[in-house]
């Protein structure tokens, strides 16, 4: 019933709010006068009168003062020291005049004990109400309907008490401790909180079911900082921190002043909404396979596939661990209860797959099982071929012989004039799905290509990331080096939108935007820690960029179309490629001995053969 009614009155115009303290303060400001008659008198007093006037007109002396001196200017639920020492003055001066005016008017039966104890109760009575309704407000049983993240401060100073405070005003957060690493501390209560030592920073988190912890430190090296961070990092919590002190000189301390990387800060590209009718053509009601499952694309293939509810939904996925870990993500969101079935395997099983998909009456299916990182296919050739290239191969004929509707290919803008093999096998990759689309069958065959997502298992973003932890320095291979970028979500809502248009031998292209130079983004990168470059113009900088040169068969640029002619379709952010494709009459048997020529780890054969299928591969060489 509390809960209602201050709900109401919080909802109520700031007007009428005012209105209502200033009427319930004049109701209480008559009666602390005829408490401190009673009290003066050892009777319950009433007043005559002449006396009456004085009594029941004292408002007319209060609120004036009351309003000059901004007490209904400041929010109740925010009263504190500086609140209630306004209040007590403007108190004292009211009970200062309210007591001339009666001697003035010569009026008999006011003693002068009256005026003090008027003083007395108007202070406790205004006073008292406000405090009791912050108190209110402020807990959480009576008050809030969900559940506040527990946190922790780190740091007892000035900083962190700034940062209590604003906690105090926020609806998502509740402070429930201190830790400090200053001994003399421990065992105090700082505003009704606890500052404890850092070996109580355990048993504190597994108790108190603490998620994140505040670093207020902003006053300690770089080193000690890095030796908090390293500690708490084995903790299962999130860590933010507060900036430098000179940043905090301005104002004080907030909760928005806590940094932490958002990745999608990183792009300045603005969302488009996702064509709903396009995101459930291929899922909604229909059994869906996606292959590398536990993957960086395929998980979050995955997470939007289980909310566009399929009939079924089948993860297929050559790595025990990843394939758990996202089966069990997937059960704790799966609301509808749709059927999730984990399903251990290899691309390069051609007999596991098309029994998978005949045993589900698979009806599409998203290939994103690839090997991806250049550097290492580059020194693993013969698996890469027969991972990315002949694996996309026997997935899609097995497609073809389980009669799949539709099936779409994670493909990469390192296909386009690849310079190293990863790039060679996901440009055969592509050509052997246009190659087989174009053979006597009803399965849908598309491709999607597009450029790095931020945050992916490949990406440079972990990387930084775990560098920037580490206290630096950054890699960064060129300073020239562009990439394009783009959120894992996002590419994911293009893939499915572009495999719902796709008719078959179709090759979709993501516009990415605008290329992002790889040192721009390590610069961002660090000033989002809440750090600074260290170089020859700031040498007291936090993190040092440093360059390690292109490695094997990386670009300084890459690109999204082969050639220059790509069409619209219904969404402005993809494009389909009009590009040269080869003959699966002729493509097929390179392939088979591409395969023989990869199991045999043959070298020179296997380089022969991908520059036969792909010509410009050869010009990068």
């Amino acid at each position: 019933m509390i809960q209602i009614l201050l709900n109401k009155l919080i909802e109520t115009n700031r007007f009428i709010k005012r209105l209502l303290m200033s009427l319930f303060d004049s109701i209480l400001i008559v009666f602390a006068l005829l408490c401190s008659f009673s009290l003066r008198l050892d009777y319950w007093y009433w007043p005559n009168d002449e006396i009456f006037w004085i009594v029941f007109g004292a408002p007319l002396v209060a609120i004036p003062i009351f309003i000059s001196f901004r007490l209904y200017k400041s929010m109740v639920r925010y009263t504190g020291i500086q609140s209630l020492t306004s209040i007590a003055q403007a108190i004292t001066l009211y009970s200062v005049i309210w007591g001339l005016l009666g001697y003035m008017a010569t009026i008999d039966g006011i003693p002068r004990s009256v005026i003090v104890l008027n003083w007395m109760i108007t202070l406790l009575v205004i006073g008292g109400y406000r405090i009791v309704v912050r108190w209110l407000l402020d807990d959480e049983k009576l008050f809030t309907t969900r559940k506040k993240i527990q946190v922790i401060i780190y740091g007892a100073g000035s900083a962190g008490r700034q940062l209590s405070h604003a906690l105090k005003l926020s609806k998502e957060y509740k402070h429930i401790a201190y830790i400090d690493d200053n001994l003399g501390m421990g065992g105090i209560y700082m505003n009704g909180v606890s500052v404890l030592p850092y070996s109580s920073i355990q048993k504190l988190v597994e108790s108190s079911n603490v998620s994140e912890i505040f670093l207020a430190l902003p006053s300690i090296s770089r080193k000690k900082r890095n030796e908090i961070a390293k500690k708490l990092s084995l903790m299962p919590i999130k860590v933010k921190s507060l900036p430098s002190v000179s940043k905090l000189t301005e104002g004080k301390v907030k909760i928005d002043d806590l940094l932490e990387i958002d990745i999608s800060d990183l792009l300045g590209r603005d969302s488009v909404s996702p064509n709903q009718e396009l995101l459930k053509t291929n899922i909604t009601d229909k059994v869906v396979l996606i292959t590398g499952a536990g993957g960086s694309i395929g998980s979050e293939i995955c997470r939007q596939i289980l909310f566009l509810k399929p009939k079924k939904l089948i993860l297929f996925e050559r790595s025990e661990s990843a394939l758990y870990q996202i089966e069990q993500e997937l059960i704790s969101k799966n609301i509808s209860n749709i059927e999730i079935s984990p399903i251990i395997g290899s691309v390069r099983d051609f007999k596991r797959m098309e029994d998978t998909f005949n045993y589900y009456e698979v009806q599409t299916i998203y290939h994103t099982a690839a090997y991806k990182h250049v550097p290492l296919v580059e020194s693993n050739q013969s698996q890469g071929i027969l991972n990315n290239s002949i694996g996309t191969m026997l997935a899609a004929e097995a497609a073809i012989s389980a009669k799949i509707e539709t099936f779409v290919l994670i493909s990469t803008d390192k296909a386009v004039r690849p310079s190293s093999i990863m790039g060679v096998t996901k440009r055969v990759a592509e050509l052997v799905l246009q190659g087989l689309a174009t053979q006597n069958h009803n399965t849908c065959l598309t491709m999607v290509r597009f450029g790095n997502v931020l945050d992916s298992s490949g990406s440079v973003i972990p990387l930084f990331k775990n560098q920037i932890k580490k206290g630096g320095p950054i890699t960064v291979t060129d300073i020239n080096i562009v990439r394009y970028f783009m959120t894992i979500p996002e590419a994911v809502e293009l893939v499915i939108q572009a495999g719902a248009i796709g008719k078959g031998g179709d090759v979709f292209v993501l516009d990415m935007g605008e290329p992002v130079k790889i040192y721009d983004l390590a610069v961002k990168m660090i000033q989002l820690s809440g750090l600074q470059l260290l170089d020859n113009d700031n040498p007291d900088g936090d993190i040092e960029i440093i360059y390690t040169g292109l490695r094997p068969g990386e670009k300084l640029y890459e690109e999204l179309l082969i050639g220059n002619n790509s069409s619209k379709t219904v969404n402005k952010l993809i494009m389909r490629a009009e590009e040269e494709m080869i003959d699966w009459k002729i493509l097929k048997p390179i392939m088979n001995e591409l395969l023989q020529e990869a199991i045999d780890n043959n070298q020179v054969r296997i380089r022969e053969l991908l520059m036969k299928i792909v010509p410009e591969y050869d010009q990068t060489l």
